[in-house]
């Protein structure tokens, strides 16, 4: 099995959403001593956002492009190389301002490449990245009932699109809300990863 860890949060050793995100990965490892694991830590080691050079790039024949649109477009195939040959994904994804950080959406703008992550069709879109099992670990400051959730919708569908449709979040809530209540949140958030595993 190979597990593909990404991070995200900017608090380094103090995140939330990593501590899950690494107990679902210890469990997995658990069941699985020789998975592979693979991480990648996008507020270490950020992408580069799209912007216009990468769209330029994206957009031009591989044969016609410069070396600085190759080298670009090259950062956006690593990713997307890691994420095709992984049998799990398992996402920290804080939410910030609710939703998910830039260095998170980057990583969505990078995979998400037309007759490659996803093709269209006469049906409509198909996500490529199929047969994956996805885990969110999310840590957020408040409280959000599921109807009022601003972040997971938007991660849903992101990876839906993908074709990343078997998906578990695991939420870490309350972080911002006093000792007892951030303590109740990470309990809550350990006792779905243990149920999950």
């Amino acid at each position: 099995m190979n597990i593909l860890q990404i991070t995200s949060s900017l608090r380094g050793a103090e995140s939330e959403s990593t501590r899950v995100a690494n107990n679902i990965v210890a469990r997995l490892l658990a069941a699985d001593p020789g998975a592979q694991v693979v991480t990648r830590d996008l507020a270490r080691d950020p992408h580069p956002v799209l912007d216009e050079a990468a769209l330029g790039a994206l957009f031009t024949p591989a044969e016609n492009r410069t070396p600085e649109q190759t080298a670009r477009v090259a950062l956006d195939d690593a990713l997307i190389a890691q994420v095709q040959a992984a049998d799990v994904v398992v996402i920290g994804a804080p939410m910030y301002n609710f939703g998910i950080p830039v260095q998170l959406k980057s990583w969505f703008d990078a995979i998400a490449r037309a007759g490659v992550t996803f093709r269209y069709t006469e049906t409509g879109p198909e996500g490529l990245l199929k047969n994956k099992k996805v885990f969110v670990a999310t840590a957020r400051g408040g409280v959000y009932p599921v109807e009022a959730d601003p972040q997971v919708p938007f991660v849903r569908m992101l990876l839906n699109f993908l074709g990343m449709t078997d998906h578990s979040f695991v939420y870490s809530a309350a972080q911002a809300m006093g000792p007892e209540a951030s303590a109740q949140g990470r309990a809550e958030a350990d006792a779905t990863v243990a149920a999950l595993a």
